[in-house]
């Protein structure tokens, strides 16, 4: 069944700004997957401080990969956006709980949106803000 959604065209600049957007905390990511792959002395010292244990920077590493990965696939971008708001949350309890600043994951999670907003015209139309 088709969605009856009606979607607005958009700007090829406004859609250039949400995947420059929706890049930007990808990076950030993918770098955040990788270290926790390789762990470096302080990614193991990051786990220690936050009560997390070593054995699962592995597991943490390929969950946050997978997505990020269904995140940037055009198809799947929302459902991606959802999963990394949950990872990001998880994050954000975390240095609630031991005292860390906690504002970086909560703003990657709001430039993920905000990106994707500005390029997905389905999302667009689900939650429009009005001028």
């Amino acid at each position: 069944m088709q969605s009856e959604i009606q979607t607005v065209p958009v700007s090829k600049k406004i859609l250039w700004l949400g995947w420059i957007l929706s890049i930007l905390p990808v990076l950030m990511l993918l770098m955040s997957a990788v270290t926790k792959f390789l762990k470096p002395a302080p990614v193991l010292e990051g786990f220690s401080r936050l009560g997390v244990p070593e054995s699962l920077a592995l597991p943490l590493g390929i969950l946050e990969l997978v997505c990020t990965v269904i995140y940037v696939v055009p198809g799947t971008s929302v459902l991606g956006a959802i999963l990394l708001t949950g990872y990001l949350g998880g994050a954000t309890a975390t240095n609630l709980r031991v005292g860390e600043p906690y504002l970086a994951p909560v703003i990657i999670g709001v430039v993920v949106w905000a990106g994707l907003y500005l390029r997905e015209p389905r999302l667009r139309a689900l939650l429009p803000f009005r001028r």
